[in-house]
């Protein structure tokens, strides 16, 4: 399989024509690594499981997905070619990019196809969003990876914040100042902030109230910030694409 994917790789996410290669000083985890000029890179696209951290236990392939980003280092001699999205750093600091092996393989939707990691898009980044939604879509298809025992939950599992694939019924629909708002019941609220609503179809979005969708993101406790009010879901996932929400599960 994994030479039948090289050339699928290739094919739907090729490397554009001129990059800077750097030099990989070592892996972090599954969607990260430390180069040797001193940039920590988040790979752009790719969400791999958490690795245990601060007494915590790994998340299920978390291991498996930092093992293989590290044969791939490996299989490219330790050099990547970097491309640096148009949002070039995250809050933490980290250069935002998408990773290429010397063969022209992209390595986020290398890992996304073997099921060890979920696609992610936040808008500006979002150059190969299509072939890295393919490639989860071959490794969900064949349930490979994560996607072996499936890893989405329903609105009324969310207990803790960080990152969850959901499904669920929608109970209503609104948009005000602060965008778009998809509600789950009392249990979740989905939130397109207003600078983000353009890139939605907004009529299909208005008909969504009874619908069965699939939502991914980060999951934010807004009771830890005060002023929840009554009747106001504790836990709230912005939407930041279109590829974060699948309104076609009817």
């Amino acid at each position: 399989m994994s030479a039948i994917w090289l050339s699928s790789a290739q094919a739907l996410c090729p490397a554009p024509a001129s990059l800077p290669v750097a030099q990989v000083q070592r892996v972090v985890d599954g969607d990260t690594v430390r180069l040797s000029d001193g940039r920590s890179v988040r790979m752009i696209g790719l969400n791999a499981p958490e690795t245990g951290k601060k007494g915590q236990s790994a998340q299920p392939f978390a291991e498996a997905a930092k093992r293989r980003l590290q044969v791939l280092v490996d299989q490219s001699d330790g050099q990547v070619s970097v491309r640096v999205g148009e949002q070039a750093t995250d809050h933490y600091g980290r250069t935002l990019a998408n990773l290429y092996g010397r063969n022209g393989a992209n390595l986020e939707a290398q890992l996304l196809a073997e099921g060890l990691g979920y696609l992610v898009a936040v808008s500006p980044n979002v150059a190969l969003v299509d072939c890295q939604q393919a490639a989860e879509k071959t490794a969900r298809q064949a349930g490979l990876g994560l996607w072996r025992n499936s890893p989405v939950q329903s609105p009324d599992q969310i207990d803790t914040g960080g990152f969850a694939v959901v499904s669920g019924e929608v109970s209503n629909v609104q948009r005000n100042g602060g965008g778009v708002w998809i509600e789950f019941q009392n249990s979740l609220v989905l939130r397109i902030a207003p600078n983000l609503v353009s890139q939605f179809d907004l009529a299909s979005l208005q008909r969504l109230k009874g619908r069965k969708v699939e939502a991914r993101g980060w999951v934010v406790d807004r009771s830890r910030r005060g002023g929840l009010k009554s009747g106001q879901a504790r836990w709230m996932m912005p939407i930041t694409h279109p590829a974060m929400l699948n309104t076609t599960l009817n």
